[in-house]
């Protein structure tokens, strides 16, 4: 089938720099395409270039005759419209001004609100709104989950699916993208390819071409070593014989030389202080508003240590503010907060907005007027971590406020993990983070020793990260949920609006209980094994060394005593933590 947009051998250079080398983008009728890449590597303004919004400097464009075509720009222009509908049914007929005003009713925006009022998020709706209402053909969407919550990227979802035109899609949500599309374009160093199959097949792809690359690459080195090796020792030929080979060696060297090597990866490691209390917050009926607004209402909920937490809701429901309650940076109304001992936080803000604009890279990281920074306790030149985390030299004195999302988002990381912690609270972690460095932060997380509380909207992202999810029901109840994102929809029978099954008692999602609440008092069986436990894992413990030695010693059984030290070791891992549940039971009863 004849595509209806073309895109043939597309060059375009910024500056001296070029960015895109001989990039293609074909989109037939009804084809949903990702068009994927780091950040950086010209995704959007290849999708100018097919919006027709900026020209190639070489290259060609086709359009299909009368193709109607809408394009999802990252940053909307409302200068000139009074209200929201103004702006979305502008070019659409009287008679279709209905399509407008649906639309904004399905994203949740009044018809007469103020385009320069609105938040983020608001503006994102609307400009949702006005390329759906004017039923294209062909969609050209840029990030269009950018500052929308979880409740809107479901909406998004939906339409998407049920509509059909055809679309590109940049996007970071993995879960948006593995969803929706059928076909994937990567740019990558300037040039495309593709993939015939959805994104949730292109990360295996990706890998077994860039280790593809990577071979050839090899044996492109190892072939001009072996001419080099010709050059120098191997036995005199015709003159005419040895002109030829010493051209095609200049030729060897060159395709080296002259091939885009790959970007590196951020490489990202959290510095770790000594583990925190086995109790790491505890908040008691603790109420939290703003004026007549109740964000939190009587929650009582323990945070122990190595928990990994995902706060969930829409937009405007306090996720910000409970998380401040259980780092102490916000005091409840009423009730209490506890903190356990040896608790070190760092705090990840999603506005990114720590520091003034005019604060440079090295200055950020340091704290201004040095030119190291200590990283677990040894000292690391700022130009060394700066590369870690994808930083030039040259950028080392740059305003925070000249930097893109991404790379804001990356120095943010690399200042929250320089600093020692036993506990993460991150606010929108994956904001403006491309696919890539998700990857490098997730595997991080993974492997942190102590505990995490994250606020996102990115579904993917909580499924891979979170234990348990603590979600906003509404006026300021909270409920918890074991797992991540998909277990939490299975249990409430939809995603952040239960469907009506969950409203029946029958079908309803249990709630997550760390403590039972019904006794009085302990149990005269709980009571005898609170009571013998300290002595078992005093025993428990003594035998442990008694196996260490053993297998210290010469000519020991390893085998055998390997297996016996593995198992002590998980019966006091057992004991110690039924211990702490009883004490915790035994707490909540006394109370």
């Amino acid at each position: 089938m004849a595509p209806r947009l073309h895109l043939r051998d597309i060059h375009l250079t910024l500056g001296v720099t070029p960015l895109l080398e001989g990039a293609e983008l074909a989109v037939s009728p009804g084809e949903r395409i990702a068009l994927v890449g780091r950040n950086g590597s010209g995704k959007s303004t290849l999708l100018r270039i097919a919006a027709g919004e900026i020209s190639a400097d070489s290259g060609e464009r086709f359009v299909q005759p009368g193709l109607r075509v809408a394009y999802l720009e990252q940053a909307p222009d409302f200068a000139g419209f009074a209200t929201a509908l103004d702006y979305v049914a502008s070019d659409l007929d009287e008679t279709e001004t209905y399509r407008a005003q649906a639309l904004l009713a399905e994203a949740g925006l009044a018809a007469d609100a103020n385009p320069a009022k609105f938040s983020g998020g608001e503006a994102r709706r609307a400009a949702i709104a006005k390329a759906l209402a004017h039923e294209p053909e062909l969609l050209l969407l840029d990030e269009p989950t950018n500052h929308l919550d979880i409740v809107a990227i479901e909406w998004l979802e939906k339409r998407l699916l049920d509509s059909r035109a055809a679309f590109v899609l940049i996007s970071h949500d993995r879960r948006l993208l593995s969803n929706l599309t059928t076909s994937t374009v990567w740019l990558d160093r300037g040039l495309t390819r593709r993939l015939d199959r959805g994104f949730s097949a292109f990360e295996a792809w990706r890998d077994q071409t860039l280790e593809a690359e990577e071979l050839e690459r090899h044996k492109l080195g190892r072939k001009i070593q072996a001419e080099e090796h010709w050059m120098r020792y191997g036995v005199t030929a015709r003159r005419k014989r040895n002109v030829r080979r010493v051209g095609e060696l200049a030729q060897l060297r060159t395709e080296l030389r002259t091939a885009r090597a790959r970007p590196s990866d951020v490489t990202m490691t959290a510095q770790e202080m000594k583990a925190s209390g086995a109790m790491v917050a505890e908040l008691s009926k603790a109420t939290k508003g703003y004026g007549d607004r109740v964000l939190v209402k009587n929650l009582s909920f323990r945070l122990l240590r190595g928990d990994r937490l995902g706060l969930v809701g829409p937009n405007g429901v306090g996720k910000t503010t409970l998380l401040k309650l259980f780092t102490g940076a916000h005091a409840p109304d009423t009730g209490s907060v506890a903190f356990g001992s040896r608790l070190a936080a760092v705090t990840l803000d999603q506005f990114r907005a720590e520091l003034p604009e005019t604060t440079t890279v090295t200055d950020a990281l340091t704290g201004g007027g040095a030119d190291y920074i200590e990283i677990g306790g040894e000292k690391k030149h700022v130009i060394g971590y700066m590369r870690d985390f994808l930083f030039q030299p040259e950028q080392a004195r740059t305003p925070i406020g000249k930097l893109s999302g991404g790379e804001r988002g990356r120095l943010m990381l690399a200042r929250a993990f320089a600093a020692p912690s036993n506990l993460l609270a991150l606010d929108e972690p994956t904001n403006d983070l491309d696919i890539e460095t998700l990857d490098v932060l997730q595997e991080m997380l993974a492997t942190y020793a102590g505990t995490i509380l994250v606020v996102s909207h990115d579904r993917d992202f909580l499924d891979r990260i979170a234990t348990s999810i603590l979600f906003a029901e509404g006026d300021g109840t909270w409920t918890e949920y074991a797992g991540g994102y998909s277990d939490m929809v299975r249990q409430r029978g939809a995603g952040v609006v239960a469907g009506a099954a969950a409203s029946r008692p029958e079908a309803a999602a249990p709630k997550v209980e760390r403590v039972a609440t019904a006794a009085r008092k302990l149990s005269y069986k709980d009571q005898r094994a609170l009571d013998a436990l300290p002595g078992q894992i005093e025993a428990l413990v003594g035998k442990l060394a008694e196996l260490e030695a053993k297998l210290a010693a010469p000519g020991g059984e390893v085998q055998k005593l390997s297996a016996a030290y593995a198992g002590v070791k998980g019966e006091i891992e057992a004991a110690e933590e039924e211990w702490l549940r009883l004490e915790m039971l035994k707490e909540e009863m006394g109370r």
